[in-house]
C-alpha cells in the first residue's frame, strides 16, 4: 500500500515522497525579486525533508502582484535571484517548483503587518478582473479587461512559464484559486460578462484552459503542471464542486499532471466549516471522478493523518502549509512517528534520534 513516504512519479519528476510544502507569501521581495530571506525560507524546508517545495504565488506582471512585496516573474532580471532559490532546494534532494498568479481584483494590497486595506496609486497600482465588482470594501474598484488585455494575461503566464525553465524549476503549479485572478473568471459571483468569457461554464473556464495551454506550450513535456483550484466558493450560485470536477477533467486533457484542492477566498465573508482535514473530500472527489492525480490541503498537521490522506486514496499528495511554518522539519519527525527510514542531512546526522529499545522480556 502507498503511504506518505513512497516516492510520487509525476511525468520525468519523481519526489522522494509525498509531503509538499504548499505556497504560502512572504511578502519579502523586492521589484519582484528573491533575497536573503528567500534562501534560508525555502532552504530550511527543502533540508527539514519535504518532497516538493512549491514556491509562493509570484505575479506574472507587476500589476498581478497581491502586495508590492511579492515575488515576481514578469522580467528576466528576476531569473537569477530566482535560480540561487532553487540551486539551494535542489541540494537538498527537494524538487523545487513555483506557484505562477495574478490577484486581479485582490492585488495592491498592503502586506499582513502593515494593516488592513488596499495600497493605492501611485505607490501602488490599478487593478483588473473579469468585471468591474470590488472583492469587498478596502479593496480598489477594477477595471474589467478586454479581450485583448486577455490575451495579454496569457502570453504573460506563458512567459513567466519560460522565465520558470530558466531558473531550473520542475514544476509549475497555475494560481485558479483564492478568489485570485483565474479563479474570479471562473466563478459566477464574480464573473458578470456577456462575451465569450463569461456565462456559460464553458466561457467562465475559457481562460483557465487558455493559460494551460499556453503555459504547456512553454514548459517542457518531461516536466509536470498542477493547477490548484478552490473547489467551492461556500456560497449559493458560486462556483462548486460539480463544476471542478467537470472543470479538473478537461484540465487533463490539456496538460495537467495534478489539481491541488482547496477552496473559498472568492466570496469575503462565506462561512467556511474549519476544521481538521476539512478540504481533503474534494480531492477525493476529484481524484476519483476526474480520474487525475490531488493534492489535499488544509489543517493537515499530524503524521498518522497526513498518511491515512495517501494510503486510503483520498490524494496523491499533501500539502503542508502553517504546519512547515512552525516546524521546518516536519518530515523528517513524521517519518518517525510513521517508523520509515528517510535520508537526513549529512551535517545533521548526530542528531538523529536513535530507536528505542524493546523492552526485555521476562
Amino acid at each position: 500500500m502507498i503511504g506518505l513516504f513512497n516516492s510520487l512519479p509525476l511525468r520525468g519528476v519523481v519526489l522522494h515522497n509525498r509531503v509538499a510544502m504548499s505556497p504560502m507569501c512572504q511578502y519579502s521581495a523586492v521589484d519582484g525579486r528573491a533575497n536573503d530571506w528567500h534562501v534560508v525560507h525555502y532552504g530550511s524546508r527543502a533540508a527539514g525533508g519535504a518532497g516538493l517545495i512549491l514556491l509562493e504565488a509570484t505575479a506574472v506582471v507587476p500589476e498581478g502582484r497581491i502586495s508590492p512585496q511579492d515575488l515576481g516573474l514578469w522580467s528576466d532580471d528576476q531569473i537569477e535571484p530566482l535560480a540561487r532559490v532553487v540551486r539551494v532546494i535542489d541540494a537538498q534532494g527537494s524538487v523545487p517548483g513555483i506557484q505562477l498568479a495574478h490577484a486581479g481584483r485582490k492585488a495592491s494590497m498592503r502586506r499582513p503587518w502593515d494593516g488592513e486595506g488596499a495600497v493605492p496609486p501611485p505607490l501602488g497600482w490599478a487593478v483588473v478582473a473579469p468585471s468591474e465588482l470590488p472583492f469587498t470594501e478596502g479593496h480598489l474598484m477594477p477595471h474589467a479587461l478586454t479581450e485583448a488585455e486577455i490575451a495579454e494575461v496569457v502570453t504573460a503566464f506563458a512567459d513567466a512559464a519560460w522565465r520558470a525553465h530558466a531558473a531550473g524549476l520542475r514544476v509549475i503549479e497555475l494560481h485558479a484559486a483564492h478568489g485570485y485572478l483565474l479563479h474570479q473568471f471562473l466563478s459566477p459571483l464574480s464573473n458578470r460578462r456577456t462575451d465569450r468569457y463569461g456565462g456559460s461554464f464553458e466561457n467562465r473556464t475559457r481562460l483557465v484552459r487558455d493559460v494551460v495551454r499556453a503555459v504547456r506550450a512553454q514548459w517542457p513535456g518531461e516536466l509536470p503542471l498542477f493547477v490548484r483550484l478552490s473547489a467551492t466558493d461556500w456560497t449559493d450560485g458560486g462556483w462548486d464542486m460539480d463544476q471542478t470536477v467537470e472543470l479538473a477533467r478537461m484540465l487533463k486533457s490539456d496538460g495537467v499532471e495534478l489539481i491541488d484542492c482547496s477552496s473559498g477566498g472568492n466570496v469575503a465573508g462565506a462561512r467556511i466549516p474549519v476544521g481538521p482535514a476539512y478540504q481533503v473530500p474534494f480531492a477525493e472527489r476529484v481524484r476519483r471522478e476526474a480520474d487525475i492525480a490531488t493534492a489535499a490541503v488544509g489543517l493537515i498537521t499530524d503524521a498518522a493523518q497526513a498518511d491515512h490522506v495517501i494510503r486510503s486514496g483520498q490524494a496523491d499528495l499533501v500539502l503542508l502549509g502553517r504546519e512547515l511554518l512552525r516546524h521546518p522539519y516536519w518530515p523528517l519527525h513524521a517519518a518517525r512517528a510513521l517508523e520509515q527510514s528517510v535520508d537526513w542531512p549529512a551535517q545533521y546526522l548526530r542528531a538523529v534520534p536513535k530507536a528505542t529499545p524493546a523492552p526485555k522480556g521476562g
